[in-house]
């Protein structure tokens, strides 16, 4: 066989032209020649500027990189937030406002008894259409959008600008990378830092992905910055002040994550620090369809059926918790009492603690839990039923609700982005870790270090703000 290669080899190279190996070494020159054109300076006659290069000059600049950078996620994350808005409200219209109230007729015309309709129409139901209503519209905006910087060749730039401050807490360059796919999601994240070779580096990343702020979480920091923080400031700056009270929290939170990533590697993760060599890609135009087409199924949906199949249950558990009683109040009316000296103390309330305990499966329904939980304890002024999430009218409505209902203060307010940052991850992100590490050890760190900086930090906020005040 080795003898009929050979003499294929042969055949196939008597048939080449004369001057092709003269052509090869002229080609090879010929390259040559143009990088080194466009790379190299001569005799005081500078490089040809190439595109390519002058983006790298901004983008990759100690000081212009990192404010470009800033200008170009803050454009994707506001993007993201106002885009999503239109859509959201057309899913909950569609979903909550017309489906559910279908579904309580059908319910009603079959005969089903009151708490059959109860459990699985306003429990499981209405809190899968929370979810989708909240969760599928920024991440169909999310997705597309980092992707179509992926392709563009940008994100391998983010990694080259901040690989500095990674490689310096003793953490992997591209956890620079699996850090901004956590934005999207945390789930995403998590899968994402099989990018990273090192077994010890990559649990750094998986660990610290949770202080990247996913979808869930967004709506949360959004609310409390416009009805609370926005408030003591005049109309005019109002949506300034409260823009940068939730970008205030994402700088926060990329700060704990190099902390973190530092402690963890000088204590249970030490070791030495990987070096790789990153290539930096030309730019190129995004393939916007294929984009659409891959970012949609193999992330969005694939994110949101898991952020579904965990809300359900979540869904039923609020609702069971709201109207089953024991004695003479309900099960959720005794956990807010337990739960509140606790809340006191980190500068929140029971009814918080015990919106966080029931939806760990999914954090898009944190604030629709807040306000049912708030009006049918508190003061009901609006009719709520037991256990049954409620959309208010506007932001200023939810905020007169927590304010009189619930005695919120800005401190509570504050406190809340804090913990909304610093908290254990969804249920969807805990399944990740663990199927990613396969260690109950890992998991568990992943899931209990992000909870007690949050009690830590925030009770000591409340500390200072109460000495102060």
């Amino acid at each position: 066989m080795t003898s009929d290669l050979l003499d294929d080899a042969t055949r196939l190279r008597d048939g080449l032209p004369e001057d092709f190996r003269d052509r090869v070494v002229e080609s090879l020159y010929t390259d040559a020649a143009r990088m080194a054109a466009t790379s190299v300076d001569r005799d005081g006659v500078r490089a040809r500027l190439t595109v390519d290069r002058a983006l790298d000059r901004v983008l990759t600049h100690h000081v212009w990189g990192f404010l470009a950078m800033g200008v170009l996620f803050f454009g994707v994350f506001w993007f993201t937030i106002a885009g999503a808005a239109v859509p959201s409200e057309l899913l909950y219209d569609l979903l909550v406002d017309d489906v559910h109230g279908w579904l309580l007729e059908v319910f009603a015309a079959v005969g089903a008894p009151w708490w059959v309709t109860g459990l699985l129409v306003d429990g499981v139901y209405l809190a899968t259409a929370w979810v989708i209503a909240v969760m599928l519209p920024p991440m169909a905006i999310f997705f597309p959008l980092f992707t179509l910087l992926e392709d563009f060749g940008y994100l391998p730039r983010v990694a080259f600008n901040l690989d500095r401050l990674f490689a310096r807490s003793g953490a992997h360059g591209k956890q620079a990378l699996t850090m901004m796919m956590g934005y999207g999601c945390n789930a995403a994240g998590v899968t994402a830092t099989r990018i990273i070779d090192s077994r010890r580096e990559r649990l750094i990343a998986i660990i610290t992905n949770n202080f990247s702020i996913c979808n869930g979480r967004w709506p949360t920091l959004i609310l409390m910055g416009t009805i609370f923080v926005g408030a003591v400031v005049p109309p005019w700056l109002a949506g300034f002040v409260a823009a940068g009270s939730v970008i205030a929290v994402v700088l926060v939170g990329i700060g704990v994550t190099l902390a973190v990533s530092w402690l963890l590697s000088r204590t249970v993760l030490r070791g030495e620090s990987s070096v790789y060599s990153l290539e930096l890609p030309p730019y190129r135009p995004p393939q916007v369809w294929r984009t659409l087409y891959t970012s949609i199924i193999d992330r969005t949906l694939k994110v949101l059926r898991r952020a579904v199949v965990m809300a359900a249950p979540a869904g039923a558990v609020i609702w069971l918790i709201g109207n089953v009683h024991l004695g003479d109040a309900s099960v959720a009316a005794h956990l807010v009492t337990a739960l509140d000296p606790i809340g006191w103390v980190i500068g929140l309330n029971g009814v918080i603690l015990l919106a966080y305990l029931v939806a760990v499966p999914a954090n898009e329904i944190i604030i629709p839990t807040i306000v049912m939980l708030t009006l049918t304890l508190g003061a009901n002024t609006l009719g709520a039923a037991p256990g049954v999430m409620l959309e208010l009218g506007d932001d200023q409505q939810i905020g007169s609700v927590l304010v009189t209902a619930g005695g919120w203060t800005l401190l509570t307010a504050v406190n809340l982005m804090l913990f909304t940052l610093l908290h254990n991850p969804c249920s969807t992100t805990v399944l990740t870790i663990w199927n990613e590490t396969r260690s109950v050890r890992w998991t568990a760190v992943a899931t209990l270090l992000p909870l007690g900086l949050g009690f830590i930090v925030c009770a000591i906020t409340a500390l200072v703000a109460r000495l102060v005040m």
